[in-house]
């Protein structure tokens, strides 16, 4: 049976997914902060706009204008769509006095938000951003794996497309919890990097269940009037298949010995 996917709202991405995400599926954009994560969600949501999909987009570290705003700076008209009833956005950091605020950072609360607009939406096929998960268990990274699969079993009922975020330490690349990863029916992980003085960002899809995905790192920019897009395969470095310098020098000086 062919796979229904829905299109990412990033033309090359979709390439390198065979056409998208699975229907129905629990997606995990994973990295460190700014390397595009966000981006790839409210283009994933724009697309639902323009399918006329019944969207959600849960914003839990900026607020629901300025989710709004970064949209329109992609050419996305993301106040029309919540105007016309095609979209819903959920604030959980302003607690602003207004049906779709998250009053608390609690897994079932978020949930009850969610359904609750999705019956405010209608019947359809559904698109969730969460972003990000890892906003619900920084002060109790064990729970991680259990919210996860808790989200992800309930939603799975409702038609959802879930694409979540969560988020990677700056300094040591590492996750804040570990659960998300395993839940997850995809994963693609952001990068980032320094190389003569100038941010790099790189894409990696690691899983896509039912996909013959790519298995490229590709370097990918931010480009305004435009959103997330791929610029092509990186090819191998030295740096990729090296051992560390510290290792590679106590080598070194152990040979002579």
């Amino acid at each position: 049976m062919p796979v229904e996917r829905l299109p990412t709202g990033v033309g090359k991405l979709d390439e390198l997914l065979e056409g998208g995400f699975p229907r129905d599926f629990f997606v995990a954009a994973t990295g460190e902060p700014g390397t595009g994560k966000t981006v790839l969600c409210i283009s994933f949501i724009n697309q639902g706009i323009i399918e006329e999909d019944r969207n959600i987009y849960v914003t839990t570290e900026e607020s629901r204008s300025s989710i709004v705003e970064q949209a329109s700076q992609f050419g996305m008209d993301f106040r029309a769509a919540m105007d016309s009833g095609r979209l819903i956005i959920v604030d959980a950091l302003m607690r602003e006095e207004n049906p779709w605020t998250l009053r608390r950072l609690e897994v079932e609360e978020l949930i009850e938000k969610v359904l609750d607009a999705k019956r405010n939406l209608g019947r359809g096929r559904a698109r969730l951003v969460i972003d990000s998960l890892s906003a619900f268990w920084l002060d109790k990274p064990a729970m991680a794996r259990k919210y996860s699969y808790q989200i992800k079993r309930v939603l799975a009922k409702w038609d959802f497309t879930v694409l979540v975020t969560s988020q990677y330490a700056i300094t040591t690349s590492a996750a804040f919890g570990w659960g998300v990863e395993h839940v997850a029916d995809g994963i693609i992980r952001f990068k980032r990097v320094v190389r003569g003085g100038i941010l790099r960002r790189y894409l990696l899809i690691e899983k896509m269940r039912q996909t013959d995905h790519s298995l490229y790192l590709h370097e990918v920019n931010i480009i305004k009037g435009k959103g997330l897009v791929i610029l092509g395969p990186v090819q191998a470095r030295r740096e990729d298949i090296a051992l560390p310098g510290g290792v590679m020098k106590r080598i070194a000086e152990g040979t002579p010995r």
